[in-house]
């Protein structure tokens, strides 16, 4: 488990997100298949879920906004 005190949290599960609110908590993100069944080609799956470099670096840069705001 992470601190208590780490609340900036992102999870990245190229299956489903069910479990992973243990985790993050209810202010983190979780990245991650929150349908069954989607076909398309990879890519394009890919970035409909989020699995890009450049949304989880999104995630995360909001968890640590939305932290640093809390503060």
């Amino acid at each position: 488990m992470l601190p208590p005190a780490v609340t900036a949290r992102v999870s990245v599960e190229q299956a489903s997100t069910l479990g992973w609110s243990r985790y993050v908590g209810t202010q983190g993100e979780s990245i991650g298949m929150h349908t069954f069944g989607a076909s398309a080609p990879l890519k394009k799956l890919l970035t409909k879920f989020g699995f890009t470099p450049d949304r989880v670096l999104e995630a995360a840069r909001e968890q640590l906004a939305r932290a640093r705001a809390a503060k």
